[in-house]
């Protein structure tokens, strides 16, 4: 595990021609010279300007304040993790980052008494698609889902759904793409092949590409309750699409702020254990039993376990990538190493137990897949949806007129309005950070 971890968070550190530190150093200035040609003082004031945060400083605010109570709980994560070692092996030893996940299992085992790997086969890959993420959104607003085997998809494996209002009106079509294949590049993602508008009176058509393992021959497709999460989370992606009714296809769906880009996504993976939803598709594949209700309650109950450690490592990154993007074009780094340790001592984030979940020479989502200065999206679009999540549970939840108020307020206004406005329109008011908070177990 030592060698592993150790191999991992070196890449593109030696002093080799993998050596990816100059042009690490190389693009951060390059996109602060940028940023000062166009009249801002970083590259961060410069992305953030055209996103919902407005300013680096108001990223730094949501941060620290999350920063320190994860912080927190990391530390005692830790200690429950010490004391597993301290009564389990015959030598104890001081716990290290490469043994987090090995004794986190542990623990979780221990306390919980779950195997998720064990519910396999109360995921069948066709019952969760149609009885869960399908009837969701079907009780939610009205939506239908119609195969269409006679429409000709880019490949063989993926499948085409025509989807009708509840008036049934056409909407759109919806692509399914699950299984992986040696052509296909890793991870899951939503894509529009079309995107809605009304100058072009065009539909939209959306696709979900998953890596779900082929099964074998007559064989079912099992899904982990990972993949059912990302199952869930994608179509929130593809409804963000389906349900534009925007003029120009430049604000349809999915094209928002980068930093609320994930928000209706992330309010989709509600439903998973929803318990209508959840025992409308959570039937064993063979006998059709129903997943044990103690289960259930323990997969909630572990909602926030490890939740120090998983915040602290995704903020210890988002915190990373702030500091390397509010450099002026006057600063120069020349300490890579000593440069990241300086900025996670500042956020307090600096535990050699919980290190950053990108060390900056192999950060690809900043310095080549877009999120430059923009990390930080993920928890910010989760502060929006924490709080849906709290407002559907006030409101009676799956409920048509819940999904027709999100769908109309939200949903369908794609970029075509300030998100944060819309939001004000749907909630009543602006979103808090208390529920994420307590969703995150750190409230405490």
């Amino acid at each position: 595990r030592r060698r592993v971890l150790a191999a991992s968070r070196a890449r593109g550190s030696r002093d080799n021609a993998n050596d990816n530190r100059p042009v690490l150093r190389e693009i951060v200035r390059l996109r602060a010279e940028r940023a000062a040609l166009l009249g801002h003082p970083s590259h961060a004031a410069y992305v953030t300007a055209d996103e919902t945060a407005g300013s680096p400083e108001a990223v730094e605010r949501m941060l620290r304040r999350l920063a320190a109570p994860s912080a927190r709980n990391a530390r005692a994560e830790r200690a429950a993790l010490q004391a597993l070692v301290d009564e389990s092996e015959p030598a104890p030893f001081p716990v290290e980052a490469h043994d987090w996940a090995f004794y986190a299992e542990k623990v979780r085992t221990a306390r919980y008494d779950i195997d998720t790997a064990a519910l396999r086969p109360w995921f069948e890959a066709e019952r969760v698609l149609q009885d869960g993420v399908f009837f969701a959104a079907t009780r939610l607003y009205g939506v239908t889902f119609r195969e269409r085997d006679d429409l000709v998809a880019y490949h063989p494996g993926a499948r085409v759904f025509e989807v009708r209002n509840a008036d049934g009106s056409p909407l759109g079509l919806y692509v399914l793409d699950l299984y992986t294949r040696d052509s296909k590049r890793g991870g899951a993602w939503m894509n529009a092949i079309v995107s809605q508008s009304r100058l072009r009176g065009s539909a939209p058509v959306v696709v979900n590409n998953l890596n779900v393992p082929q099964p074998g021959e007559g064989e079912p497709t099992l899904l982990t309750l990972d993949e059912v999460t990302t199952l869930f989370h994608e179509f929130g992606h593809a409804l963000h699409g389906l349900f534009a009714t925007v003029t120009y296809p430049h604000f349809a769906g999915t094209n928002v702020f980068r930093d609320v880009v994930e928000f209706p996504s992330q309010v989709n993976e509600m439903w998973i254990l929803w318990p209508e939803v959840l025992d409308n598709y959570a039937r064993h594949h063979e006998t059709g039993e129903p997943l044990d209700p103690a289960i259930v309650d323990r997969l909630r109950a572990t909602e926030t376990f490890d939740q120090g450690h998983a915040t602290s490592e995704y903020l210890a990154a988002a915190w990373l990538d702030q500091a390397w993007h509010r450099l002026s074009v006057d600063d120069d780094v020349d300490d890579v190493a000593g440069f990241e340790a300086a900025a996670l001592a500042d956020i307090g984030l600096d535990d050699p137990a919980v290190p950053t979940r990108y060390s900056s020479t192999y950060f690809a989502h900043v310095f080549s897949g877009g999120y430059s200065a923009g990390y930080y999206s993920y928890i910010w679009s989760e502060v929006l949806d924490a709080d849906t999540v709290e407002w559907f549970r006030e409101n009676g939840g799956l409920t048509r007129e819940n999904g027709d108020r999100f769908r109309e307020r939200l949903l369908g206004v794609g970029g075509s309005k300030d998100p944060l406005e819309a939001y004000r329109d749907f909630r009543g008011r602006d979103a808090e950070i208390a529920p994420l908070l307590k969703r995150r177990g750190l409230d405490g």
